[in-house]
Order: C-alpha cells, then sequence, then structure tokens
C-alpha cells in the first residue's frame, strides 16, 4: 500500500506540472491569436512571461517532482528559459532580429534537452530501471522536445527581412512581414504544445512502462488483498 501511494502522489505531481506548462502556453498563444500586433515589441513580451513562468514550473520540478538523478533536465530547462526570458524582457532589447535569436535558441536548446532526456527515460523504462513518474513522462518529453526543435527549424526558415505587400478588396493594402510570421509560428507552437500537455495532464497514467508497477492490475489487486 505506501509504495502504490506514493506512485499515485507522483504521478498526480506530474500531471500537475503538464497542466501548469500547459495552462502558461495556452495563454501565451491566445495573446498572440488575439492581437493584431505581431511585432517584434509584443512577440517578445509574450515569449519573455511564458519563458519566465517556464522556467518556474521546471525549478518546482525539480525540487518537488523528479527523483534523484533525473532533476538534471528540469535544472536545465530552467536555466535555458531564465536566461532567454529575462533577454527578451528588456524592452529596450526588443528588436526583429532579437527576437529570432532568443527563440530559435531557446527552441533549439531546451528542445535537445527534453528530446535527449525523454530519449533516456524510454530507453531505461524498456530496461526497466526508470522510476515510474520518470517512466511516464518519456513520451512526453519527446514530443515536447521535438516540436521545440521543430520551432527553432521553423524560425530559421523565415527571413527576417521577409516583407510581402498584398491587397483586399475592400479592406485596404496590407504589408506580411518576417516578424509577423515568426510571432504567428511562436504562436501556433504554444497553442499545440497546450493542446498536447493539457492532455496528457489529464490523462490517467494507468501504466509505467518497464517500472514493473501497474495500477489498473497489480495495484488494485494488492490493495484488495490488504482489505
Amino acid at each position: 500500500m505506501p509504495a502504490t501511494r506514493t506512485f499515485q502522489l507522483r504521478t498526480m505531481s506530474m500531471g500537475t506540472v503538464q497542466l501548469a506548462r500547459a495552462v502558461f502556453a495556452a495563454v501565451a498563444a491566445l495573446m498572440i491569436t488575439f492581437t493584431a500586433d505581431h511585432s517584434a515589441v509584443v512577440g517578445l513580451s509574450v515569449f519573455s512571461g511564458f519563458a519566465l513562468v517556464t522556467a518556474l514550473i521546471h525549478m518546482l520540478a525539480a525540487w518537488l517532482v523528479a527523483p534523484a538523478g533525473w532533476r538534471w533536465p528540469h535544472v536545465l530547462l530552467a536555466v535555458i528559459s531564465v536566461i532567454t526570458g529575462m533577454a527578451g524582457g528588456v524592452p529596450a532589447w526588443r528588436s526583429t532580429p532579437l527576437f529570432f535569436v532568443v527563440v530559435i535558441a531557446w527552441g533549439a536548446l531546451s528542445g535537445l534537452v527534453e528530446l535527449l532526456a525523454g530519449l533516456r527515460a524510454r530507453r531505461q523504462a524498456r530496461a526497466g530501471t526508470a522510476p515510474a513518474v520518470v517512466a511516464d513522462g518519456a513520451r512526453d518529453a519527446i514530443l515536447i522536445g521535438s516540436l521545440s526543435l521543430a520551432l527553432a527549424v521553423g524560425l530559421l526558415c523565415v527571413p527576417t527581412t521577409y516583407a510581402l505587400n498584398y491587397s483586399i478588396a475592400e479592406a485596404g493594402s496590407f504589408t506580411l512581414t518576417g516578424i509577423t510570421l515568426a510571432v504567428g509560428i511562436f504562436g501556433a507552437y504554444a497553442a499545440v504544445v497546450a493542446v498536447f500537455l493539457g492532455i496528457a495532464g489529464l490523462s490517467p497514467r494507468s501504466r509505467s512502462t518497464g517500472s514493473g508497477i501497474d495500477t489498473a492490475g497489480t495495484a488494485p489487486a494488492e490493495n484488495e488483498g490488504s482489505a
């Protein structure tokens, strides 16, 4: 019973981490979606808040959720998010080149850390040596890490000086710029991450791959026996 209860509490804590990340990713996505101004100033303002709150969540996860030997991904992700979030939070520095540099760096570094941590967790889960909470989060880390790397690659493909003039009948003339596309790409990334992490955080973790614990089968049997 104590082992099963500990497993359930840790799973609940990881679900809380995922939900917290999903909520603030959704806030970032909504702020960009419902803001007509997709300038570097707005983009960096939203990114800075998103990155700093994400860093806080990772710090809490490293302290309260991650088992010994598995705190390093959260610590590294927190450091990366703090540095890039603070760089984007200085009003005097906010410019189109800085948005590209900061968000690409954040996406590449955080994506690489999360992807490598997820792959390592999955490998150890298959070998049966990963803690339950780590095994449960392996797939989530792999996907979010891949999405963050895709964000960096997508922004690298957008020219910072891109400008396309177009007009809409009875609406006027407009200009589609590189920073408009870049901020939109970040908003789309935040929306996808929010949806996935929201689903992951609300989904019951009935099995821990390779951990030897199955709350859908073994645990109830043990509870019945102990009762």
